[in-house]
């Protein structure tokens, strides 16, 4: 099965979707993250999955148009705005939308790091908690 995991900026949350993926069933599934409008890898990302024996830090931020579409299964769009500027695929691939808030946007102004990476950590752990069940259920969403 092919996935791709499409986000905003490919910074965060498809970022930590693509290292669950591989970490949990990389033996499984060929995985990919892209965003629609891509930015720098997130610090913050790359620390909480470090913590739990993930390591992302070798990923890059990429562009949709950088990512072989051909033979994708499914495309999980993991925010609303990729939601929406999903790009017109095939008719066999199967799109579904399992939003997760976005951690650099719950950092409250003024927090401490410790502060700031509980956002990060509680949307670590809910992807986990979803890529956790068979690829095939990931299909119908949550």
């Amino acid at each position: 099965m092919k996935v791709l995991f499409l986000c905003t900026g490919n910074s965060c949350r498809s970022q930590m979707a693509e290292g669950w993926a591989r970490e949990l069933h990389g033996d499984r599934v060929v995985v990919a993250s892209a965003g629609t409008a891509p930015q720098s890898l997130d610090p913050r990302a790359v620390e909480v999955m470090r913590e739990l024996g993930v390591d992302i830090s070798g990923h890059r931020a990429k562009s949709i148009d950088e990512v072989d579409l051909r033979g994708l299964d499914l495309v999980i769009t993991l925010c609303a705005d990729a939601q929406e500027s999903c790009p017109t695929l095939d008719a066999a691939v199967r799109v579904v939308h399992v939003g997760f808030a976005d951690p650099p946007r719950s950092v409250r102004r003024g927090a401490t790091e410790e502060e700031a990476l509980s956002p990060y950590r509680q949307v670590r752990d809910e992807i986990r908690a979803f890529l956790s069940q068979d690829p095939k259920q990931w299909r119908e969403g949550r």
